[in-house]
């Protein structure tokens, strides 16, 4: 394995991290912990969850991945072995059972961080993160922004960088980290804490892989300069980049049991697919393996979030860690990407 540090902090992390997100649905809780204790043995000491988990969202599995994690800890003691993120929703419809107000303000992060460290069963959280924002914006494969002048949010970061702040003081959060957000909202993050003196934005969880190279048009550039790492979901595509769905949805996976999650299945992208498939095979490695190394060669990227159902998978996605793609290979990536550019945004 390799490692690195949360940026501008001690915090040691593993260039892959352990993605949660099926645990409690796809997955049970054996093999959960059975995921955690592979991962372990390899290296991973980094695992990252979300209160609103499992996917898809359902108020009856709601906190599940969390208290997966947490009978794990319980069981096997070893909490000062593993580096665990985990993020508060923001406002979205289908999180609506979650809590009556969902966002940002005091009292929804007090609720959400409770609730999360008495799932998890410990008494911090290493890396907590702002699931998406509260304001209207393009994320979750929505392309444009498209200005709402009757939006209702109001700015509020400082007032948010503050309500963590509390817990950052009192030990019960130790860096806090954004996902799915934009160049506005993390430079005004990051503003408002030079301004204040507030807890800095270490990481941005963000989608990116071979379809979804977005952040590079606008984000990579803060990433290096302000020294706040990228922290990728979806390295995989949902699944798309292991090549497994070119010849039509397989049974039984993530796409055919939930076929809203279709960001990465569209015809550009399938296109690109095949053609990043051809490249693999080129050059003998698996259309796994070239996108997850791709991921992982990436300046600006603290951690690749890896996800899968079963040890198999697991333990190929690991195995990226030691795959080192060539000057001819990334110059062939360029050249797909070049045609076909982010097809799944």
């Amino acid at each position: 394995m390799k490692y690195t540090t949360l940026p501008n902090t001690d915090i040691k992390v593993s260039k892959i991290c352990l993605g949660s997100m099926t645990w409690g649905q796809q997955n049970t809780e054996a093999e959960g912990h059975e995921q955690i204790d592979f991962a372990l043995d390899n290296g991973v000491n980094f695992i990252d969850t979300a209160e609103m988990y499992s996917i898809p969202a359902d108020p009856k599995t709601q906190g599940s991945t969390e208290s997966i994690i947490g009978t794990w800890l319980k069981k096997t003691g070893r909490r000062e072995d593993v580096v665990i993120a985990s993020k508060v929703a923001g406002p979205s419809e289908m999180v609506s059972h979650i809590r009556p107000e969902l966002g940002f303000h005091k009292e929804a992060i007090e609720d959400a961080l409770h609730k999360s460290l008495k799932r998890l069963q410990t008494d911090h959280i290493d890396l907590y993160q702002l699931h998406w924002p509260e304001r209207n914006t393009n994320f979750f494969g929505k392309r444009g922004y498209d200005h709402a002048e009757d939006e209702a949010w109001e700015e509020n970061f400082r007032e948010v960088l503050e309500s963590l702040n509390e817990y950052v003081k009192q030990g019960k959060i130790k860096q806090i980290g954004l996902s799915n957000e934009t160049p506005y909202g993390l430079m005004r993050f990051l503003e408002e804490s030079r301004k204040h003196d507030l807890p800095r934005v270490s990481t941005v969880q963000n989608p990116y892989n071979l379809l979804n190279r977005k952040d590079e048009i606008g984000l990579t550039e803060i990433y290096h300069r302000e020294n706040v790492g990228l922290y990728p979901y979806s390295p995989l595509g949902m699944g798309t980049l292991s090549g497994k769905h070119l010849d039509g949805i397989k049974e039984n996976t993530r796409l055919s049991l939930f076929p809203q999650y279709k960001r990465y299945s569209n015809e550009e992208a399938i296109k690109a697919t095949r053609a990043y498939k051809n490249l693999a095979d080129e050059h003998g490695l698996s259309l796994t393996h070239l996108a997850l190394a791709f991921v992982n060669q990436q300046p600006f990227v603290t951690s690749n979030i890896i996800g899968a159902t079963s040890i198999e998978q697991l333990e190929e996605n690991i195995s990226s860690i030691d795959v080192v793609l060539s000057e001819e290979i990334l110059e062939g990536i360029d050249k797909i990407h070049n045609s076909i550019p982010n097809p799944a945004p």
